[in-house]
C-alpha cells in the first residue's frame, strides 16, 4: 500500500522538475544579452534577436516529450501486444483504440513505479533542494532509465548502433550513449512485441482453421467462416479470462 500512494507523488514531482527544467532553460535565454540571446541546449547554442525563439524551441521539445518518453518505457511492447491480441480476436475495432492506449499507459505507469522512485531520488530531490544545476540533474535522472532500458536491450541490436554511429567499441554497457540505447531499446521491445504477438495468434488460428474446415466440408460455402469462428474465438477468450492472462504474462515479462 506505501508503494502505491508513492507512485503518484513520484509522477507529480517528475512533472513538476520537468517544469522547473524548462523554466531554467527559458530564464538562461532571457538573461543573456538583449540584443542576441543565447539559448542553451544540451549540445546546442542558438544565438536570435528576440526570446520568441527560445520559446518556439521550449514548445517543441515539450511537445515531442511525451513520445520521446513513450519509447523510452514498455509502453512500445504493451501497445504492441494488444493490437496483435485485437487482430487475434478479430474485433476490428473492439477494444477501442483510446481504450488500449489508455491500458498501456497505465501498466506502463505501474512497471516504471521503480524507476520512477529512483530518478526522484538521485535527481528531482537533489535538484528542487539546489544541491545540483538542472544539467546535472538530467545526467543523473537517465543513469535509471538507462538501467531499465539496457536490461531488456538485445546486445545484437546495441551492436548495430554502435557499428552505425561510427563510435569505438566501449569497454562497458554503462559507457553507450543513450543515442544508441533509446533505438536499440525501441527495436528489442518490438520484436519481443512480435514474438508474444505471434504466440497470442495461435489458439485462435487454430479455431479459424477448424471453423473453416467444417463448414467447407459441410458444404456452408457461402456463410464466411469468421462469421462462425468470430464468436467462438470471444467465448473462449471470456471464459480462459483472456484479459488477465494477457496482461499478468506482460508484467511477468518485465521481471515482476
Amino acid at each position: 500500500m506505501k508503494a502505491a500512494l508513492t507512485f503518484p507523488r513520484n509522477s507529480l514531482l517528475a512533472l513538476r522538475a520537468l517544469l522547473l527544467l524548462a523554466a531554467s532553460f527559458f530564464v538562461k535565454s532571457a538573461a543573456a544579452a538583449p540584443q542576441q540571446p543565447i539559448i542553451q541546449l544540451p549540445g546546442l547554442s542558438v544565438r536570435g534577436d528576440t526570446t520568441s525563439v527560445s520559446i518556439i524551441l521550449l514548445l517543441t521539445l515539450l511537445t515531442l516529450l511525451p513520445a520521446i518518453l513513450l519509447s523510452m518505457t514498455p509502453f512500445v511492447r504493451i501497445l504492441t501486444i494488444f493490437h496483435f491480441l485485437r487482430q487475434a480476436l478479430g474485433t476490428q475495432t473492439a477494444p477501442t483504440n483510446q481504450t488500449l492506449i489508455g491500458l498501456a499507459i497505465f501498466l506502463t505507469y505501474f512497471i516504471m513505479q521503480p524507476v520512477g522512485a529512483a530518478v526522484n531520488q538521485q535527481a528531482i530531490i537533489p535538484f528542487e533542494q539546489g544541491k545540483i544545476s538542472s544539467w546535472q540533474a538530467l545526467e543523473r535522472g537517465a543513469g535509471p532509465l538507462r538501467t531499465f532500458m539496457l536490461g531488456y536491450t538485445r546486445e545484437k541490436d546495441l551492436a548495430l548502433f554502435v557499428e552505425l554511429s561510427k563510435m569505438p567499441r566501449p569497454d562497458n554497457s554503462n559507457d553507450l550513449p543513450m543515442s544508441v540505447v533509446i533505438p536499440a531499446y525501441i527495436l528489442s521491445e518490438l520484436k519481443t512485441g512480435f514474438q508474444i504477438g505471434a504466440v497470442l495468434f495461435l489458439p485462435f488460428l487454430v479455431i479459424d482453421l477448424v471453423t473453416a474446415s467444417i463448414t467447407t466440408s459441410i458444404g456452408m460455402l457461402q456463410l464466411p467462416p469468421v462469421v462462425i469462428s468470430t464468436p467462438l474465438k470471444i467465448l473462449l477468450f471470456v471464459v480462459a479470462d483472456g484479459w488477465n492472462l494477457v496482461v499478468g504474462s506482460m508484467l511477468k515479462s518485465f521481471h515482476y
